[in-house]
């Protein structure tokens, strides 16, 4: 499932710690070693279930919240708790940890769904590893990736929502509003720069970055989420409009 190539040799720092999770072993395992050698420290899973509580148990140590994992690459087909639904759960606790998908799986609806759940990206098998190493390492890029200084603004207001950008904070009618990175990410990108249509490309440089190599169509999948958690009737946006052939922006 897996084609080896040999790889280029890294200094042996650790660059991020990765947990694996993958049911057959001779996978887990080639995964587990090649990012090892790259420079990552490395923990690895054989089921949902097994996968579930080592992210749960990360973010929380001697009464201190933390973040112990910096990427998870995640098999779809695994016992007791099944890939999507791991992704899912994970997203639902509210941990933001980048999310690779292995899968055998490779029709763009197997990818829309992945994504859809929450993952970052979608690699089917069978794959190269240096593919692999290369997308690893573009996640956690894009998950350290800063923008470039701007002016420091208090707040950004649009009608009834409030953006508090050194807060990391969105209110609508006062009342808080639970947004993911990449959603604050793209809310604030929007309201500093109200009625400027943005093509995904543009978005995409500005929020997952330059080293960006997953589908476009997380942009549709981060603006349907947008949507839902900040308009009356997502169907019939005010907000965050689609300018057909051209991409989105925000405000009528």
């Amino acid at each position: 499932m897996i084609a080896l190539e040999a790889l280029p040799s890294t200094p042996n720092t650790m660059l991020g710690h990765v947990l694996v999770v993958e049911d057959e072993e001779i996978i887990r395992e080639t995964v587990a070693l090649a990012l090892t050698e790259e420079g990552y420290s490395v923990t690895t899973a054989e089921d949902g279930s097994e996968a579930l509580k080592l992210v749960n148990q990360s973010v929380t140590r001697g009464g201190t919240s933390c973040k112990v994992f910096d990427l998870i690459v995640l098999d779809l087909m695994l016992p007791h708790v099944n890939g999507l639904d791991l992704c899912r759960l994970i997203r639902h606790d509210g941990h933001h940890i980048p999310i690779l998908i292995l899968s055998a799986k490779a029709s763009e609806t197997d990818r829309v769904v992945g994504l859809e759940v929450g993952a970052d990206d979608y690699l089917a098998k069978p794959f190269g590893m240096r593919e692999l190493i290369a997308r690893c390492r573009a996640l956690l890029r894009r998950s350290h990736y800063t923008k470039p200084p701007q002016p420091q603004t208090s707040q950004l207001t649009f009608n009834s929502i409030v953006l508090y950008p050194q807060e990391c904070r969105v209110t609508i009618q006062d009342e808080d509003v639970n947004l993911s990175p990449k959603e604050f990410r793209l809310l604030e990108l929007f309201m500093s720069h109200p009625r400027r249509v943005w093509s995904r490309e543009q978005l995409i440089e500005r929020v997952w970055g330059p080293d960006f190599m997953g589908d476009s169509k997380t942009v549709d999948v981060h603006i349907r989420w947008l949507r839902e958690k900040l308009e009356d009737d997502p169907s019939n946006p005010k907000y965050l409009v689609t300018v057909r052939g051209f991409g989105y922006r925000f405000g009528s």
